[in-house]
């Protein structure tokens, strides 16, 4: 029987044999692009801890260079993290992020937070982690009395919250709380769960409190209790470890929980895959559907492998419904391929499921490619599932950047495989997620119309464009926040905010903000673009311009500029003032503020330039192919 296990990191290619030597021959000052390429194998923790050494020789510029992002973090733990902390950073590589850390002395973290004069303050943290042990919180001692139980639990969150509003007194952006696994030593066996003074009672309630605080305050979670539950929580703690070095796990869960925080922090930095690709013959059903034919195919109820096939779909189908689009990379005549999900009746998906359908025998790295550029997405926004190890091995050569789980021969593992992977993770879910699918699909719809009219002017007006403009609000923040987070080819600045920040931003009277909205007669786009100006008495400046590729060309932009500076004349200011950044993504965007008549005032060394428009002299168009829907200027503040 096939035997998958989280804790070996099974998703991941074997580390290759000889990967000290390896190691040792990389320059890491020039082949940063080669370590990547080693963290994205299954490393225990020598290895893991091998390859930060060598981290430590590379500069963060080269690091954007090689398109990471670089995230300051600060690892603030109860237990000792001598081990972990490495872990993270060299694990955080294969999430496209390179992490610079800071870790307090053992013991000191919660000093550090409550102290406004400590390293911490000093650091400039980008985000933080808090990492309480069950121990340290007092959740490790038993009660006969319920209320003693309650004062425990309550007193812990306490200390919880007492940390979050210091890391907000320090200005860090990100705060990420961590839920605490159930020791597997019962009090009470089976009748732990029912009386609130067992430890698993008082850590299930805190973990609940937890959850709500970060409802509150809208902070991230990383579930560690979920996770120590899927490895088994004996395996997960090891009492030995504990009382001879304060270890918080076993020694062999650290590379599982430094990728999971890895995951994370690749997430909140907008690393999180978009859309899954999904090779059919033996990946999809079982056979190959140009020899077998459409009743030679093995998928159904009635078999252990047409079973497992159908899991493998309806794990697809359940990405679909929280907005992972989902594609067809198939060597394979098209209408062959396209005949089950016409035709066989235990077929879960089916060609309205499916936004690009590839069936050809080009290889299928360069369909990949073109699979992308139908979506308008990038290639690192893609994971690629595929039964043949020559065919993922082939991909992973062409296109690195592509996701790519490793599987065994049991396809009964393979939504396993690609579900603890964790390349689609998410730190919220919001209504338009639901809609993606159907957004992806209608916008090929849309290429279609295009090509068939011919003058694009006409075209957008054939379109019945309707466009919403309005300010953040608590409807919207969800989406907004994912926006920032996600969008990285048309965001003139590529600032990242959490959830929590543009909660903030909304109750801000110095920020004038927008979210924007777009419909057509194909469809509801959802929301599309977000702007963020910070107020001056005469200059308002562009902190967050971005909007969706999907509507590029749309003419959107010239209505959002539009609305930006009536709203600052009505306040009195008397110029817009654009600033760019340039990122490895971004370059489409270099020209935008000239093309809207901003005049250029300034250009740095690194590409940075900034803008200038004098409202005096500004004229918005006099008709756009859209209806405009926005609430009054001072509305939208």
């Amino acid at each position: 029987m096939a035997v998958f296990s989280i804790e070996e990191l099974n998703w991941l290619r074997p580390a290759p044999s000889d990967f000290r030597a390896k190691l040792r021959a990389l320059d890491p000052t020039i082949e940063i692009e080669a370590l990547v390429e080693l963290a994205n194998h299954a490393l225990d923790l020598n290895k893991l801890t091998q390859l930060n050494r060598a981290l430590g020789k590379v500069d963060p510029a080269q690091a954007k260079d090689a398109a990471l992002s670089s995230v300051r973090l600060a690892v603030l733990a109860d237990a000792t993290t001598e081990y972990i902390a490495p872990a993270i950073r060299a694990s955080a590589l294969r999430h496209g992020i390179f992490t610079t850390l800071y870790v307090p002395d053992y013991g000191q973290a919660t000093q550090e937070v409550l102290n406004p004069e400590s390293g911490l303050t000093s650091f400039g943290a980008d985000m933080a982690l808090l990492a309480p042990d069950c121990r340290s919180l007092g959740l490790a001692t038993v009660y006969m009395n319920p209320d003693n139980a309650k004062a425990a639990v309550d007193a812990a969150i306490a200390q919880i919250r007492s940390l979050v509003d210091g890391l907000k007194r320090t200005a860090i952006p990100t705060v990420i709380l961590q839920t605490l696994p159930i020791p597997p030593d019962p009090w009470c066996g089976h009748y732990d769960r029912r009386t609130p003074g067992s430890v698993a009672a008082q850590i299930a309630a805190f973990n609940e409190d937890l959850l709500d605080l970060a409802e509150e305050q809208s902070l991230t979670v990383l579930d560690i209790a979920t996770l120590a539950d899927t490895v088994g929580r004996s395996r997960w703690f090891d009492p030995a470890y504990w009382h001879r070095a304060k270890l918080p796990f076993a020694l062999d869960c650290v590379p599982l929980y430094a990728d999971h925080v890895a995951r994370m922090l690749g997430t909140l930095r907008g690393k999180a895959r978009k859309c899954l690709v999904l090779d059919l013959d033996n990946t999809c059903w079982g056979g190959v559907i140009g020899d077998d034919g459409l009743d030679g195919i093995r998928i159904g109820q009635g078999t252990a492998e047409g079973e497992a096939f159908l899991a493998i779909q309806r794990y697809a189908l359940d990405l679909k419904t929280r907005g992972v689009v989902l594609a067809v990379c198939s060597k394979n005549e098209e209408d062959a391929a396209r005949l089950p999900f016409q035709k066989h009746p235990d077929m879960l998906l089916r060609e309205d499921d499916v936004s690009v359908f590839i069936a050809n025998w080009t290889d299928k790295a360069s369909n990949i490619r073109h699979i992308a550029k139908l979506l308008n997405i990038g290639t690192d926004a893609l994971a690629f599932l595929d039964d043949n190890p020559a065919e993922r091995e082939r991909v992973r050569q062409m296109l690195p950047e592509v996701a790519v789980p490793e599987l065994s021969d049991d396809p009964a593992l393979y939504p396993t495989a690609l579900a603890q992977a964790g390349y689609f993770e998410t730190t919220g879910l919001s209504a338009d997620d639901e809609q993606r699918a159907d957004q992806y699909r209608a916008n090929a719809a849309r290429s279609v119309a295009m090509e068939t009219i011919g003058d694009y002017g006409e075209y957008l007006k054939s379109l019945d464009m309707v466009c919403e403009a309005r300010g953040f609000d608590d409807i919207g923040r969800t989406r907004i926040a994912q926006l920032i987070n996600k969008s990285n080819q048309f965001n003139l600045t590529t600032r990242r905010y959490t959830e929590a920040e543009v909660a903030h931003m909304q109750q801000n009277p110095d920020l004038f903000t927008l979210q924007i909205r777009l419909a057509d007669k194909f469809g509801d786009n959802g929301m599309i673009s977000v702007m963020i100006f910070r107020k001056g008495t005469e200059d308002w400046i562009c902190d967050t311009w971005l909007m969706s590729c999907r509507v590029l060309g749309r003419r959107v932009e010239e209505a959002a500029l539009g609305l930006v500076a009536d709203a600052a004349r009505q306040a009195g200011a008397k110029r817009l003032i654009g600033e760019y950044i340039p990122s490895e993504k971004n370059r489409m965007v270099s020209g935008h503020f000239e093309k809207l008549g901003f005049a250029k005032t300034a250009e740095e060394a690194d590409g940075r330039t900034i803008w200038q428009l004098d409202l005096a002299g500004y004229n918005a168009p006099a008709q756009l192919p859209m209806t405009l829907n926005s609430p009054p200027a001072d509305a939208a503040a």
